[in-house]
């Protein structure tokens, strides 16, 4: 028999996303059009609640005979990862009303795309991950290509679905490898199964299919045509929620599944090989672009770099560190695609970086916000960021990284040359024609945004001690 209050407690915002996106099904079946824009608001009340009730059952459960466990990790990058979704999800009303493509499967897209997020933060067994990750990888490749008579985004949608079937091929093929020489797809179980060359390979294929859902390298070549063809609200989501999900749930994995089964120093060599070589090309890659979102999906394969030389360090030292940059950077790229989205004139969006120029005389506040922003991101003192690129710089110290940390700090410094020409474009440059308005949600999140960056970093201790305490309960 089932254990009702044991399925609540680990799978409460699970199953509220689940019901609400059925009855949203439903309801958009019956009202049609009528449902279009109410469907939004409501889609992101719903998310916001999903957070609130992973806050609430933050020490979780197991259920299901232990296909499914939550605990404080999961149930803080749930927290982040359906706040930030109900923010993106608000900010692409005014966007998809303009192009006229505001219908209600967005909003319910998100929403499947945020339970399958919740499954597999919540999974503790192969099966249950891969469905999550199907459930995810399904609801982002139409929200890809969701602005149909746009050809940008019918190649975002196509390139975004060959290559992440790719993906989900290794990741399957992987677990299948690993179901075969551990005897079952319990994370405890293949934890407690004898090494073998064949159970290292299946982990190195999910390593590689769970590099492609965080955008690491080298399977990072989908990022900056995804995140310049897609729309760019779907854009924000992508850049935020699945990647503060993805990203705990690889670290999950790796610190769960196989401590023991193979070798740490194993994993930890081909984790360290993909943070440096996703740091490089990320910040490499981000200093000849041009176009404002191509520029934030090369910053987005280095970010990724910096978060997994946390996860090589390993659950003790790195796991609150990755947690605090993982966090920091949901927050400045939310505000910076939110400024993305104000970018408009008349004609439509515009996205090449000149477009900012002298932003600070036209429209101060803006400028300020998306300056806080970037200095954020860049790591820069003053704002969250540089508290979370500190953590993640101690825990590779600490873990004898040195190698990876010279990486970090190059690609860090070269970051600075792309951030801080977007800043002197904003202070420096002649002010050129001001951004008409835009709906008032997108201000306004990249408001929030900016003030959480400085809030965090004057207020960080309790933060960094609820870091601490989640990322205790992966540690035996």
């Amino acid at each position: 028999m089932f254990d009702l209050e044991a399925i609540i407690n680990t799978m409460a915002p699970e199953l509220l996303l689940a019901f609400a996106g059925l009855i949203g099904v439903l309801c958009g079946a019956i009202f049609k059009d009528r449902f279009n824009a109410i469907s939004f608001k409501l889609g992101a009340v719903i998310l916001f609640a999903a957070a609130g009730l992973a806050a609430f059952y933050w020490d979780g459960a197991r259920a299901f005979d232990g296909l499914v466990q939550s605990n404080p990790f999961a149930n803080f990058a749930k927290v982040i990862s359906f706040t930030a979704g109900g923010l993106a999800l608000l900010m692409a009303e005014g966007f998809l009303k303009r192009h006229e493509t505001q219908r209600y499967e967005y909003a319910l897209l998100v929403i499947f795309a945020s339970l399958g997020m919740g499954v597999t933060l919540s999974a503790s067994n192969m099966m249950t991950l891969y469905l999550g990750v199907e459930m995810l990888s399904l609801s982002s490749y139409v929200l890809a290509a969701f602005h149909r008579d746009s050809p940008r985004s019918a190649e975002a949608g196509l390139k975004y679905f060959v290559l992440g079937a790719l993906a989900s091929g290794l990741l399957l093929y992987g677990i299948s490898l690993v179901y075969g020489f551990a005897g079952d797809t319990s994370y405890e179980v293949i934890a407690a199964a004898e090494p073998s060359l064949g159970l290292m390979f299946g982990m190195v294929l999910m390593i590689t299919g769970l590099a492609f859902k965080v955008s690491a390298a080298p399977m990072h070549v989908w990022t900056p045509d995804v995140y310049e063809g897609a729309p760019s609200p779907v854009v924000a989501f992508f850049a935020t929620a699945p990647k503060m999900a993805s990203m705990v749930v690889f670290a999950t994995i790796m610190f769960t599944a196989f401590p023991q089964a193979v070798a740490f120093d194993n994993w930890q060599l081909i984790i360290a090989i993909i943070a440096g070589a996703s740091m490089l090309i990320g910040a490499f890659g981000a200093l000849i672009q041009t176009n404002i979102k191509r520029l934030l999906g090369y910053s987005s394969i280095a970010n990724m770099g910096y978060a997994l030389v946390a996860l090589a360090a390993g659950a003790a030292i790195g796991g609150a560190a990755m947690l605090v940059f993982m966090t920091a950077y949901v927050i400045a790229s939310l505000g910076l695609f939110g400024g993305v989205l104000s970018m408009r004139r008349e004609g439509g969006m515009v996205e090449h970086i000149d477009e900012l120029s002298g932003l600070i005389r036209r429209q101060p506040g803006l400028a300020l916000a998306l300056t806080v922003l970037l200095i954020s991101v860049a790591g820069f003192p003053l704002a969250f960021g540089f508290l979370g690129k500190l953590a993640v710089f101690e825990a590779g110290i600490t873990a004898g990284l040195l190698p990876l940390i010279i990486i970090l700090v190059i690609s860090s410094v070269i970051a600075f040359g792309y951030y801080l020409r977007l800043i002197w474009i904003m202070w420096v440059n002649d002010p050129v024609e001001e951004f008409e308005p835009v709906d008032g949600w997108v201000t306004l999140v990249v408001y929030l945004c900016a003030i959480a960056s400085i809030g965090l970093f004057i207020f960080a201790n309790p933060f960094m001690e609820l870091a601490q305490s989640a990322a205790a309960s992966l540690l035996p």
